[in-house]
């Protein structure tokens, strides 16, 4: 992810009925809201526990990064709409193997639709696969990948009812206000490719807004902007006023699209939310007025300037759960944006528009043990530096940074914090709360205020991390499709 140059990230809030346009013809869909769901974790529910949580808020569509095939099977016979994606490092097997794209089809999507198995109905190619910070690296991949996979689906008899899409950042185009919006001039060319693909197939842009970003990236954005309570510095553009940066982002992707020709494209909001933790700005207060109140904008049917009475189709939160174990590389908020903590258990009331008015707990949460490993009071911290340095290297402390809500409990709490991480990350094994004497185990709950300190969960999740899925799956389709031509 990375910050847009105008306006500023998974739920899908939806609209009951809209009318959705492609390139000047006009049919009705229904969307509905969905989540993301992302599963880079330390800590992770079983599948099964996490589909009867999006059940039970009534969620009916869910947007995956990958197709894990525990998850996959707990999805099966849910009746909740999936989409499934295909991480950026297996594009080019794809863009260079209409084998390897009949292969994927065949075991991760072939594999779980049908009678009384898995709803999916949209495929991601990549995930912001023109990224700024990727220098291009994926982008000659994209429409070589799309063109084998739909092909694949053709002869799978799926092509109907499956699509493919390409979740783009919003940095994939830029302009001074929205109706400037145009795509960045190295992307003409594959946008022109990419637009004029996902017409002819009926398929709709998914773009992904962070106004958070925004924010978080700019010390002269205006913060109340970032939100939809109205703001003390609106954006003029003719005769058209921005109030919010969801809207003003949304307009300038329209902008580029009708600059191509496709003005009327339906969109799919892939991804948009707010973090809770680990950045100034990263709070449950923030992430509750945000998320409502884009819930809200998204449900009055207001749409925005250039499209108004036309919400997006389909709108993807970002994200259900906290992801501990995804890289920090562009914040400490990275591993905060779910709207339930790892074990399911909501952070705050929000009202999806879906019949329930507050969010409702995971069930049937099976935790570790009710004990923490925290400082040893009676021992000298002195040498501790490097102890808490293991410890936080290995699991994750980015409550305790600067803007973190354990940011201040002080040196001998923050060595407690880390400490109780790692314990409970290795399953509260007896000697990972050594530290060569510093820790030791108490049963009395150390969470200060809105600093918690966590109890892990029993389920690990037999599911490889989605680094070894992929590349075992690269190297399995590879070897695959290397054997079928011999």
């Amino acid at each position: 992810m990375s910050v847009p140059t105008i306006v500023s990230p998974p739920l899908l809030v939806s609209v009951a009925v809209m009318t959705v346009m492609f390139s000047g013809l006009v049919s009705v869909a229904e969307s509905a809201i969905g989540v993301n769901w992302g599963t880079i974790s330390f800590h992770k529910l079983k599948p099964s526990t996490v589909v009867d949580l999006l059940k039970d808020n009534k969620i009916q569509k869910v947007k995956l990064f990958e197709a894990d095939p525990l998850v996959l099977r707990a999805l099966m016979g849910s009746g909740i709409q999936v989409m499934v994606g295909i991480p950026n490092e297996m594009l080019a097997a794809l863009s260079s193997s209409p084998a390897a794209a009949d292969l994927w089809v065949r075991q991760n999507v072939s594999a779980y639709v049908g009678k009384g198995g898995a709803d999916i109905r949209f495929i991601a190619v990549g995930n912001e696969p023109f990224l700024t910070s990727y220098n291009g690296q994926f982008q000659s991949y994209v429409i070589p990948a799309m063109a084998n996979l739909q092909q694949s689906l053709v002869r799978a008899n799926l092509a109907g009812y499956i699509k493919l899409v390409v979740p783009c950042n919003a940095d994939a185009y830029e302009g001074n206000v929205p109706s400037q919006g145009a795509f960045r001039s190295e992307l003409t060319q594959i946008m022109t490719q990419l637009v004029s693909f996902l017409n002819s197939n009926g398929s709709p842009f998914v773009v992904n807004i962070y106004p958070f970003l925004s924010l978080y990236g700019n010390s002269e954005f205006p913060q109340d902007y970032a939100f939809f309570e109205g703001t003390t510095h609106p954006v003029i553009d003719g005769a058209n006023t921005y109030t919010n940066a969801f809207d003003g982002n949304y307009d300038t992707l329209i902008a580029a699209l009708s600059k191509m020709g496709y003005g009327q494209m339906p969109i799919v909001i892939g991804e948009v939310g707010w973090p809770t933790d680990g950045a100034v700005g990263a709070n449950l207060t923030a992430a509750e007025v945000f998320n409502q109140g884009l819930i809200k904008h998204v449900l009055s049917n207001k749409g925005t300037p250039l499209r108004p009475a036309v919400p997006p189709m389909d709108v993807y939160l970002f994200s259900l759960l906290d992801e501990g174990a995804k890289s920090t590389l562009p914040g400490n908020f990275e591993r905060h944006w779910g709207i339930f903590s790892f074990d399911g258990q909501a952070k705050y009331a929000l009202d999806l528009g879906l019949g329930n008015k507050k969010l409702k707990n995971a069930k049937n949460v099976q935790y570790l043990p009710a004990r923490w490993c925290i400082a040893n009071p009676n021992r000298d911290l002195s040498e501790v530096a490097n102890h808490m340095k293991l410890a936080c290297n290995v699991a994750d402390c980015t409550t305790l940074n600067y803007g973190g809500s354990c940011n201040a409990i002080g040196a001998k709490g923050n060595v407690s914090y880390a400490f109780n991480s790692y314990y409970q990350l290795q399953m509260q094994n007896e000697k990972s709360c050594n530290f060569d004497g510093l820790g030791m185990v108490t049963f009395l709950d150390p969470s200060v205020g809105d600093c918690r300190f966590l109890v892990g969960v029993t389920d690990t999740s037999a599911s490889f991390r989605p680094y070894q899925r992929w590349v075992v799956g690269c190297i399995l389709m590879l070897w695959q499709v290397w054997a079928f031509r011999v």
